[in-house]
């Protein structure tokens, strides 16, 4: 089974891009914070493709937290001068909020918001 959930921060500005078939797809990475009495923060690499990708483009920005349901997949290739890497990726299959705007601030080092708007609601 591969199968991988992780909830963090969106660590880069979201931008998708189109590939040579015209699928939309986007790369970014999410800080994920350990457990423990030490903060360690692990980054992991995030592909998303099609409709997730631009759900995920649409309502997320750097900083936001994000859930992420998804698998992992490896991809080997060469670098220009012929030496052999190994990337590993999440593909996303599902992503859900964790937070909402006005929870991510300034003071987090993430986004400007202005938290004290009022709500055209109540």
């Amino acid at each position: 089974m591969n199968r991988v959930e992780i909830i963090g921060r969106i660590v880069r500005d979201i931008k998708t891009e189109s590939s040579t078939n015209g699928t939309t797809y986007l790369r970014n990475a999410v800080a994920v914070d350990r457990r423990g009495k030490e903060k360690e923060t692990d980054f992991f690499e995030i592909t998303a493709f099609g409709k997730t990708a631009e759900f995920i483009e649409s309502y997320f920005a750097k900083g936001r937290k994000i859930a992420i349901s998804g698998h992992l997949q490896s991809n080997s290739y060469k670098d220009k001068e012929g030496k052999s890497h190994t990337s590993v990726a999440i593909i996303c299959d599902e992503v859900d909020f964790c937070d909402s705007k006005a929870e991510t601030t300034k003071s987090e080092g993430f986004l400007d918001v202005n938290v004290t708007e009022e709500l055209p609601f109540e």
